[in-house]
């Protein structure tokens, strides 16, 4: 736009603006112009500026721009953006540090402010951050039952153990999708993964309520919920570990999988009142919908560019690469069901299961894994009895402080992902980055349970802090094993992590069940929840210091 002379010390010239095009981005943009005053050509230090401050409010191509301009003395003129060129009021446009021809410089500011906010973040910082959302309904879609089967029970008579069952069937799903998440992951794409997995978790949690009344659609209706939720922490690896550079893995883990911890809150804080005032069956709806919700809105998100130009990362705007270096496609319609068939099986074929088991960082990654998850599983589960029982805390007490230990978990990650990402950006080995955080994931928990089980006369409050900084300071391991399937190997991370889950998921079907019988048979709390998972923290401690490693292997050019 070109610059005119007024003569009033207010002056206001409207623009003919273009015919508005149609827009999801609106920007308003503040210009502020100096120019060199026409009177008198100085030296550019004693010249006047002439100011042109133009406001614009654009919306894709169209613009609608006015512009006041004053004159005013030289000066310092605070700015965000600053123009390369400007042009003068003589007509004649002035490049920027080209003052000497003529004596004369210009300098233009802009501020924009844009419409959604999230338009101009990179592209994977908006996958991370719908990943990490698709977490959080996650988790609110597992934990809705542990507070909806009280009702549910009065209402279709269950003693404790049927209740029991179907509580645990969602981990026999969630067990079973693991390794085929990673496999689907590794074929497909963790983005198609994860987004069909959001969507076959939601319908289930909705199909709830209509087959209550039906043990066995009931048990299968919680079952494919845990399928659609096995798959992914595959998925989200596999995203992870192919679009996020090594020095933001530690946060973009973090972010991803501290939204479980945030789902767990909001699950426990929302299921009660939703229940109270619209009835159990409204719960499992309304969390359903959110999933459908999410789907949606992943669409927007999906489509995009590449998100790490030239870092030598595989752009997500790209179709995932195949064990043999080339990309794979997806099955298209036009190939015969047999050749789409023999694709998947050759896939499966080539992925160098043998080298995976015989690499020690492996057996580490799985053993510590399983140790986490006993912990992990046994506690959400019976803490909120023990806290009842032992601490003589009444119901409502109980559920809020077992949501503590999440809340905690959100403080605690915050500091660790940062913490991790600066040591290995700081020239520290990855392995002993990953070491280090494991190593206080396993510690701090065992530690504070030891101090919680033994008769110190500590009044409840003080036990329940102790246990709660110690499960809230766990969320290390999001700094330590779950960035280790990513460290090793881009190519099978979402794999690896599908093995290791399998066998973390073991402690949900069996620990909390386990955990019941020496509680029936010793009538200790110690000897039955914080014994056992003290052992595992303990012995994952040693094996993790001794056989894991984050130095990546090449596992298909060893294969033979």
């Amino acid at each position: 736009m070109s610059s005119m002379r007024m003569a009033s010390s207010v002056p206001h010239l409207p623009l003919s603006p273009s015919p508005p095009l149609p827009s999801a981005t609106k920007t308003l943009t503040l210009t502020l112009t100096l120019t060199p005053s026409p009177r008198l050509r100085l030296p550019s230090s004693r010249r006047r500026r002439g100011a042109a401050i133009r406001v614009s409010s654009r919306g894709g191509a169209a613009e609608e721009a006015e512009e006041v301009r004053v004159e005013r003395g030289g000066g310092a003129v605070a700015g965000v953006e600053k123009g390369s060129i400007v042009e003068g009021d003589d007509g004649v446009k002035d490049e920027e540090n080209e003052g000497e021809e003529e004596g004369c410089e210009g300098f233009e500011y802009k501020y924009e402010l844009k419409w959604p906010p999230w338009e101009g973040l990179p592209e994977r910082y908006k996958l991370i951050g719908t990943t990490s959302l698709a977490f959080v309904i996650c988790n609110m879609d597992k934990v809705n039952l542990s507070v909806a089967v009280i009702p549910m029970s009065h209402q279709f008579g269950w003693n404790s153990s049927t209740a029991g069952l179907v509580q645990s069937s969602f981990f026999w799903g969630y067990a079973l999708s693991q390794l085929p998440g990673g496999w689907l992951s590794k074929l497909f794409g963790g983005r198609k993964v994860l987004e069909v997995g959001v969507l076959a978790w939601s319908l289930a949690t909705i199909l709830v309520p209509l087959v209550a009344g039906f043990m066995p659609g009931l048990i299968l209706s919680r079952i494919l919920v845990g399928i659609g939720e096995g798959v992914s922490p595959s998925a989200a690896t596999d995203l992870v570990a192919r679009s996020i550079p090594l020095q933001e893995r530690s946060r973009a883990v973090a972010v991803v999988f501290g939204g479980l911890s945030i789902g767990s809150v909001l699950g426990l804080l929302f299921a009660p009142p939703i229940i109270q005032n619209l009835g159990w069956e409204s719960v499992f709806y309304i969390f359903g919908l959110l999933g459908i919700g999410w789907c949606l809105g992943f669409e927007l998100v999906k489509e995009g560019q590449s998100l790490l130009d030239g870092n030598g990362i595989l752009s997500l705007g790209q179709k995932p690469l195949g064990t043999n270096g080339h990309i794979l496609s997806t099955i298209s319609s036009k190939k015969s069901l047999d050749a789409s068939l023999n694709e998947l099986v050759a896939s499966l074929k080539d992925v160098p299961w043998k080298e995976f088991f015989k690499s020690p960082a492996v057996w580490a990654m799985i053993y510590a894994h399983f140790c986490g998850s006993w912990g992990h599983y046994t506690c959400l589960s019976w803490l909120p009895t023990y806290f009842s029982e032992e601490l003589n805390l009444n119901l409502t007490e109980a559920a809020w402080v077992s949501i503590l230990p999440s809340l905690g978990s959100i403080l605690v990650t915050s500091i660790a992902a940062p913490f991790a990402d600066n040591l290995i950006s700081s020239g520290v080995k990855t392995t002993k980055v990953r070491k280090i955080c494991q190593t206080i994931a396993f510690l701090s928990p065992a530690t504070f349970m030891m101090l919680s089980s033994v008769d110190l006369g500590l009044p409840p409050w003080e036990v329940v802090a102790f246990l709660t900084s110690g499960l809230a300071l766990s969320s290390f391991a999001l700094s330590g094993l779950y960035c280790t399937h990513q460290d090793i190997s881009r190519e099978y991370a979402s794999i690896l992590l599908g093995i290791t889950n399998t066998i973390g998921a073991v402690p949900g079907i069996i620990g909390v069940a386990l955990t019941g019988y020496l509680l029936d048979s010793t009538h200790s709390w110690s000897l039955s929840l914080f014994a056992p998972s003290i052992f595992f923290y303990l012995t994952g401690t040693v094996v993790w210091l001794l056989f894991a490693s984050s130095e990546p292997q090449e596992f298909s050019r060893r294969d033979s």
